[in-house]
Order: structure tokens, then sequence, then C-alpha cells
């Protein structure tokens, strides 16, 4: 029996305070790598290379986040794991994760409150960041972005409104948990088959994982309960 039950907040606010915040620190972490390229800051640049997610077991030289080429790199640190959501390799990449997170992570912390929402969200990053690192085991070569926790998100959004149409290019209209489940087969596809090498397909999937297992132990389905169970 459970004797209390999740409530969410009722407030509705475009900008909720964690998705504003990360929008906020993304953007200046960009500008922050683009001032290290303009300026050729070198202990700016150590500082933000250090901050991207290098895999243990690689070799003192390999490529850094602002370009191919053989540089000393950092090596991997436990820091990296969160840090490393917060970089990003190119205006696009940026645009495109912080667009998504906003778009679906709206209605998900306006349902789930602030706190909730940010423990699922670096949990994601955190969960993503895991199987990347197992994936690339011993290659000198960092990954950046959200893209983890924004799969994340994506699954939530997919699992509380499955039925919500989503517009493909503002024209097209999916259901919500069709795009969820053609994201992830296609993200499983491009990973296992070595396509789009650049594209961290197993972080994506491991945000996806992540996310469904604390969402699971959440409304209590697993064999460790939660204190109050999470109803939508």
């Amino acid at each position: 029996m459970y004797q209390n039950s999740y409530r969410a907040p009722t407030q509705f606010t475009v900008f909720p305070p964690v998705i504003k915040n990360l929008l906020i620190l993304n953007g200046l972490v960009y500008l922050a790598q683009m001032a290290a390229v303009a300026t050729q800051n070198n202990p700016l640049a150590e500082v933000l290379n250090a901050m991207a997610l290098y895999p243990p077991g690689a070799p003192d030289v390999g490529y850094t986040i602002f370009g191919p080429g053989q540089f000393e790199i950092p090596g991997f640190w436990p820091w990296q794991l969160v840090t490393y959501g917060f970089l990003h390799g190119g205006l696009g990449h940026l645009f495109f994760n912080m667009f998504a997170l906003w778009m679906f992570g709206l209605r998900v912390e306006n349902e789930w409150g602030s706190r909730r929402f940010a423990i699922f969200y670096f949990t994601c990053v955190i969960g993503a960041g895991l199987i990347q690192i197992l994936v690339m085991l011993g290659q000198p070569i960092p990954t950046v972005g959200a893209s983890g926790g924004v799969f994340g998100i994506l699954l939530a959004f997919g699992m509380m409104y499955p039925n919500e149409p989503i517009y493909i290019y503002f024209l097209f209209p999916v259901k919500a948990k069709w795009l969820v489940i053609g994201y992830g087969l296609f993200t499983l596809y491009a990973g296992l088959s070595g396509s789009q090498s650049d594209v961290a397909h197993f972080a994506h999937l491991g945000g996806m994982i992540f996310g469904f297992l604390l969402i699971q132990f959440w409304r209590g389905k697993l064999p460790l309960k939660p204190e109050r169970r999470m109803y939508w």
C-alpha cells in the first residue's frame, strides 16, 4: 500500500526554472567555446576540453573538442559525466538540443515540478555518459552534447502524452508514442550499423534507458519502491 502519492504543481509557466537555467548555461558555455577559438585562449580551451567526456583507458594523446588532430587530452574524470552535457559541437547541435529540451520538457517540468525534472534530466545525462564510455572504452575521442538528457525527456513526453500529435517539419503529424519508438529504433540501428559515426547514438539510447528505468521506479513498477508513487 502507498500512503502518499506524488502531486504535481498546478502553476504553468512557459520557461520553468530548470529548463530556463539549462538554456542559459548551455548558451554561456557555447559562447565560452567560441571565445576560446576566437582568442586562441589556451587555458580556457584546456578547461573546456576537460569538461568533455573521455572514456577511461584512452591514451594521453587524441582528439579535442576543438577539431581533429593529435593533442594532449585530459583523460576521464568523474565530473565529465555531467559537464559534457553543457558542451556542443556547433551552433546547430546546440539549437536543436535546446529547442527539443524546451519543446518536450516544458510540459514535463510543469507537470512533475522542477526538483523531480532536474533529477530525471541529470540521471539521463549521466546514464547516457556511462553507456557511451562503455562503447568508446579506450578511444581518445570526446563526447559532448545534451542529447542524452533530451532523449530521456522525449521518452518521458511520449509516455505521458502518447497520443499527442507532434508535427514533423511543422507539417506532418505523428503521435508522440510512435515518434519515440521510431527515434529509439533508428538510434539503435544507427549505433549497431556504424552509420553517422560522428553521432553518439548509444548515448541517446542510454538516456532513454535510464529515463525509462527511473520513471518505472517512480511509478512503483520495479522491485525497489519509492516513498511516494507517481501517477499520471
